[in-house]
């Protein structure tokens, strides 16, 4: 065998690969700390990038002449370890060994340094683990921490396990908008194809500024002969699902194995499968509900979520053979945030309460994807019940209202008819409520008019909830400076002051105060399968 020497083979090149500086300082840095620098962990949601980032620096080192061992090792089980490194101890150790896991025990003790050498075996190696699925497939397999080694390590995981004194982690994040939109430039022009500069920057930011993504989205765009207004109509589309704006699996460009839906789809499954089991997927569901920017801890804790979580516990094994599974408590949600956190498919930040949970719009879409129909109303209702069961009853914190708000938009946004079913929810009227009580009297006076024509327009206009909603948008009309708007908003003459079921509607005067408090916030028997028409939520006052 002649030096250099390399074992396993390199992904290759993507087309179009950018360097990417804020890694490249990054890597650097975690060099520089002492015996730290001898392994960088790379962490981050699949599609990032991570695992040519790792070819790229193995690339330039070998090609700087800085290593004299290259051992790339696919590390998405300990077996396919072991393999790797009992096939780099038969070409580098020569000999008879006796098996797989004592060839890779050989190895490992082969890269130890050696006092004899001053330290070094005189070998400078690089061993790179791509893809590194679970932390206890390195149990006892970690190459050693040397002076002349150094060690690479590509994962979607970030538990503490990774890391420690010996070894650093690197976040390896999106694209900035600049460097995907320019990303998308290339690959198209590579076929010929040219786009409006403001046409690639929206389509990278559809896509969340996601490699993977964008390299899978730029491939189907050539194939499919559209241009990028086209596509993202599409994708704009809820009712079109990611994966039929995707190419098929057979041709994924750049040597691709498998779909961006299908790789975070590992990874949810590996989450589910880790304590507290079967919550992970649930509370994720949840999550792609609501506003991706940020949403609330408390509103993935709170009882509507907490039920929500323990019926689709319910409807798997093994509770879905005997027994009914016991109440997920607010710890155990927790932990399943911090599940899906560890997994980098959600970032989940406790030190910002008010945007604790932020998810990449695109795991959103393809989880809601997953969903069929039912399951999807029924997802939304928890949605909805856990923003309302932590709304204050007054909005003074402006910050988690405008949070809340958001939340609530984006709950509306992609739910069509589900929260309408069987009668509006009161998540409707309380977000008007909070635009006006936040100061932002014009907002909830066009927001309330936009809710009658929809109300209007869905249930009648004798319906209690138009009625209702009517009433408020007279109050807000009055409160934003239209007197005379506040005066012919009311319904017809004779409606005066009704009450339906446990809600009060506003009185004559328009003033939404003393009604808000009629109405209980917190939600009650959540699990009941469906409410009738004059329930509650039916005409819920604000």
């Amino acid at each position: 065998m002649s030096w250099p020497h390399q074992t396993g083979v390199l992904p290759r090149r993507a087309d179009c690969f950018r360097t990417r500086a804020d890694i490249a300082e990054a890597l650097d840095a975690a060099i520089g700390n002492g015996t730290a620098g001898r392994c960088q962990v790379l962490s981050g949601v699949g599609g990032v990038g991570k695992t040519q980032v790792a070819a790229h620096c193995a690339r330039c080192a070998w090609q700087a002449g800085e290593v004299d061992l290259l051992v790339w090792v696919p590390a998405s089980s300990r077996e396919a370890v072991i393999a790797t490194y009992a096939q780099a101890a038969g070409e580098t150790l020569g000999g008879p060994l006796s098996g797989p896991e004592r060839a890779a025990s050989a190895f490992l003790a082969w890269l130890h340094p050696r006092p004899s050498s001053g330290g070094s075996n005189g070998c400078r190696w690089l061993v790179v683990l791509d893809d590194v699925a679970d932390p206890s497939h390195l149990r006892g397999l970690w190459p050693p921490s040397s002076p002349s080694g150094r060690t690479l390590v590509t994962t979607r995981r970030r538990d503490a396990a990774l890391t420690g004194p010996e070894r650093s982690l690197v976040e390896v994040g999106l694209f900035t908008p600049a460097e995907a939109a320019a990303y998308l430039s290339d690959a198209l022009a590579v076929h010929g194809r040219h786009e409006a500069p403001e046409q690639l920057a929206a389509l990278a930011m559809d896509l969340g500024c996601l490699p993977l993504a964008l390299s899978q989205a730029a491939a189907y765009l050539i194939d499919a002969d559209l241009d990028c207004a086209t596509y993202r109509t599409r994708l704009a589309d809820q009712n079109t699902t990611l994966n039929t704006l995707l190419p098929h699996p057979s041709e994924l460009p750049d040597d691709q194995a498998v779909t961006v839906t299908a790789a975070w789809s590992l990874s949810l499954d590996q989450a589910n499968r880790t304590r507290p089991h079967n919550l992970a997927r649930p509370m994720l569901q949840l999550a792609a509900m609501l506003d991706a920017n940020g949403i609330p801890a408390t509103v993935l804790t709170s009882p509507p979520a907490l039920v929500y979580l323990t019926e689709q516990n319910a409807a798997t094994p093994p509770y879905s053979n005997t027994c009914e599974p016991p109440q997920t408590t607010a710890e155990e949600a927790t932990s399943a945030l911090r599940t899906l956190h560890r997994l980098n498919l959600i970032d989940h930040t406790p030190k910002s309460p008010h945007r604790a949970i932020r998810v990449h719009q695109l795991i959103q879409r393809a989880v809601r994807d997953s969903l069929p129909a039912d399951h999807t109303e029924s997802c939304a209702q928890a949605a909805a019940d856990s923003l309302m069961a932590v709304w204050p009853e007054v909005d003074r914190d402006t910050a988690l209202a405008q949070v809340l708000r958001a939340n609530a938009e984006t709950l509306r946004s992609l739910t069509g008819d589900a929260l309408w079913r069987p009668g509006p929810h009161p998540l409707f009227l309380r977000t008007g409520q909070s635009l006006g009580e936040t100061g932002q009297v014009t907002a909830a006076r066009e927001y309330l008019r936009r809710l009658v024509e929809t109300s209007h327009s869905r249930l009648g206009p004798d319906h209690p909830h138009t009625l209702n909603t009517r009433r408020n948008l007279a109050w807000w009309q009055g409160e934003a400076g239209d007197p005379t708007g506040a005066v012919t908003t009311p319904p017809r003459s004779g409606w005066g002051r009704r009450a339906v079921g446990r809600a009060r509607l506003v009185d004559a005067a328009g003033t939404p105060a003393g009604a808000a408090a009629d109405e209980p916030r917190r939600v009650g028997e959540l699990s009941q399968a469906r409410l009738e028409p004059t329930h509650r939520r039916t005409a819920v006052v604000v």
